[in-house]
């Protein structure tokens, strides 16, 4: 089973650079463009009333100061990640997917 590191990086590889943070705290100062990830829920397969599976759910944003196309396309053709939502906050970007390994 993949783990958190294996999706740090990924991250890593998409964006060619070190700007990817998994939970950061507020004192953190983040450099644009960036990966924040965090964990959204740990679902549970049951078979037989045993625990059967479990897949971490990660919350994905990619913030940017400009309009960005070229990940959009990245991660909308690699595997786990689903468009969840777009906003824009502080005059940046937010990008918002959910990723799980298979």
């Amino acid at each position: 089973m993949a783990n958190r590191e294996d999706l740090h990086a990924l991250l890593l590889g998409i964006l060619g650079s070190n700007n990817v943070y998994f939970q950061p705290p507020e004192s953190v100062k983040m450099k644009y463009p960036c990966f924040v990830y965090t964990i959204e829920a740990t679902p549970i397969e049951y078979a037989d009333d045993v625990n059967y599976k479990t897949n971490d759910l990660y919350l994905v944003k990619y913030i940017c100061r400009e309009p960005a196309e070229e990940i959009r396309t990245i991660l909308a053709k690699t595997k786990g990640f689903r468009f969840d939502r777009y906003y824009v906050a502080d005059n940046l970007h937010h990008y918002v997917y959910t990723y799980t390994f298979y």
